[in-house]
């Protein structure tokens, strides 16, 4: 299932949302230029980080330093447009409830949490990881406990056949989270049979969406409905106080 859009309209201007998203292009254009050693210097290392967080990588940043630096370092065209996809189609509304500043930080920390537990899963690896993934995923888990009900336009492939269907927010968030649940498991397990692992993060991703979908919880303001059926007469409350 692929997201295109949803129908939940945003209330003021995703200022963040499309930083970040031209922030990211913008690393990407510039590592691809340098034939990826951005990427090569710059990402994180589970086992450089666990190991050797104080020692410099080249241009004076240390290697803990890469938990941020990964962030928005991307391994091709179609993670890049991925990732930015997601971030654009969940990232407005999350950014409208939370405000810039707390939105910024809020994505942050979800990054942070997805490469702590990704470090815990693999924390000797010296695979190279990078992508917004763990982020973003963070800002699905928040979008899952504040629309859950808002409408996603998916693009859905059933063997050679495709279709374009409205499916629930907590339907299609709630599927990509079991399906990336899954394949930590299988990571895991590949892991204790002494089988390097590369490919996707999947434990980020996880590790991002509960951060995401518990840190909302603390971050968000009181909800108050969208839309409002019946405005009662101030008169009313005046007299019966």
């Amino acid at each position: 299932m692929i997201p295109l859009k949803d129908d939940n309209p945003s209330r003021s201007f995703p200022a963040v949302t499309i930083s970040l998203i031209v922030l990211n292009v913008l690393v990407f254009l510039a590592d691809l230029s340098l034939q990826g050693r951005l990427s090569k210097i710059y990402a994180m290392r589970p086992g450089y980080v666990t190991h050797y967080p104080m020692e410099m990588l080249p241009g004076g940043v240390p290697v803990w330093a890469t938990l941020f630096t990964m962030m928005f370092l991307h391994g091709g065209i179609m993670h890049l447009g991925g990732n930015m996809l997601f971030l654009w189609i969940f990232g407005n509304n999350t950014e409208d409830t939370l405000g810039h500043f707390r939105f910024l930080l809020f994505y942050l920390v979800c990054g942070l949490a997805a490469s702590a537990l990704q470090i815990l899963f693999s924390p000797n690896s010296t695979v190279p990881t990078v992508g917004a993934s763990g982020a973003i995923a963070g800002v699905l888990g928040a979008y899952y406990y504040l629309f859950p009900d808002s409408r996603v336009t998916t693009l859905v492939f059933i063997v050679i056949f495709w279709t374009v269907i409205e499916i629930p927010a907590r339907v299609v968030l709630g599927l990509w989270f079991l399906m990336n649940l899954y394949n930590t498991l299988l990571s895991t397990a590949a892991t204790l049979n002494h089988a390097e692992q590369g490919g996707v993060a999947f434990a980020a991703h996880v590790g991002g969406f509960v951060a995401g979908l518990l840190l909302i919880r603390l971050m968000a303001p009181r909800r108050q409905p969208r839309f409002r059926t019946y405005e009662q007469p101030k008169f009313f409350d005046d007299q019966w106080r």
